[in-house]
């Protein structure tokens, strides 16, 4: 997901922004997972809150804070995707699914009716409308709405908005985690308790270089998730104080904004590199229950001789970048 000049052009790396640890499927933590994703404080509205900011920006010597609003905005896609695919394994299974007495193997095993889970599952459209994934709505179903995103057009202002939106979104995190045991589900909830962390010090950043004593306003929650396992192993590797800028044309500004003494104060410098190195990304397993997706034979022919016609045309290429 890196950009081109202008911030225009987003790239998508098939690599996942973190790891996914396997664990059993987890219905009931998928549906409050989704409060993480499609609710007021959730992914889908930071990501569109921040690339609005961002497209909306105006004033070219202000440019360092809108790449560091691009950056963390795309950063946000990532982290879409990253819950997205957390909660479709929840629901549907992970790598490491053994098999359960309440989970049918195969669809109709035993004459058994193959969507009988959806019954007791937390969200049963993650079934009826998903095919068993996620969906862009918040835990008790409700969609995902555009009025959520906040965009005032002042500088100040939005970054005093995103430091209260990340704070906020983080403290919901720190409280699903306590919610499930699920490896799945706390091995995503914690990358993002500490990356909501780094947006945190961004935004205080940012206010701090405009001259914002915003720490006698909003100071930094204390919500001490570094007593969970999987997030103080995270902050011990440092990535509570970086900041990505997903920029392959070396024009992004965003370490003028994001440097110095970390503004939670835990002995750590602000520091921005270009992407994390991510983790690799796997599809699903078809699910015929659901009708959907599979390949029939005609189907499977007309892929071969689309993919021979493709393999005799000349690859396209992008412009240059630099």
């Amino acid at each position: 997901m890196p950009t081109l000049e202008g911030n225009t052009v987003f790239f998508h790396v098939q690599r996942l922004i973190n790891e996914i640890v396997p664990d059993e499927p987890d219905p009931a933590a998928a549906n409050a997972l989704q409060e993480g994703l499609g609710g007021q404080f959730g992914e889908m509205r930071t990501m569109m809150q921040y690339l609005f900011q961002s497209f909306n920006f105006r004033g070219a010597t202000a440019k360092p804070f809108r790449d560091l609003l691009y950056g963390v905005g795309t950063e946000e896609i990532g982290h879409v995707e990253l819950i997205a695919t957390t909660i479709a394994r929840l629901v549907d299974g992970s790598p490491r699914y053994q098999g359960n007495p309440t989970h049918l193997d195969e669809p109709g095993e035993g004459g058994a009716t193959p969507l009988s889970i959806a019954l007791d599952g937390g969200n049963i459209h993650h079934w009826l409308v998903g095919a068993q994934g996620a969906l862009p709505v918040d835990a008790q179903g409700d969609p995902w709405t555009g009025k959520y995103v906040y965009d005032s057009g002042n500088l100040p202002l939005n970054l005093l908005y995103n430091l209260m939106l990340e704070s906020t979104g983080r403290l919901q995190k720190c409280r699903l985690y306590e919610m499930t045991a699920n490896k799945t589900a706390r091995s995503t909830i914690a990358y993002l308790i500490v990356r909501d962390q780094a947006h945190e010090n961004a935004y205080a950043k940012a206010l701090e270089k405009l001259g914002v004593e915003w720490n006698k306003l909003l100071p930094i929650p204390k919500t001490n998730a570094e007593r969970f396992p999987e997030v103080a192993t995270l902050l011990e590797q440092g990535l509570q104080s970086k900041q990505y800028t997903f920029n392959i044309d070396q024009l992004n500004e965003a370490s003028k904004v994001y440097n110095g003494p970390s503004p939670s104060k835990d002995g750590t410098d602000l520091t921005t590199e270009q992407a994390p190195e991510g983790a690799p990304m796997e599809i699903a397993v078809e699910r015929p229950e659901e009708f959907g997706p599979g390949l029939d034979s005609e189907l499977m022919e007309l892929i071969q001789a689309t993919g021979e016609m493709e393999n005799n045309t000349p690859p396209g290429q992008y412009g240059p970048t630099g």
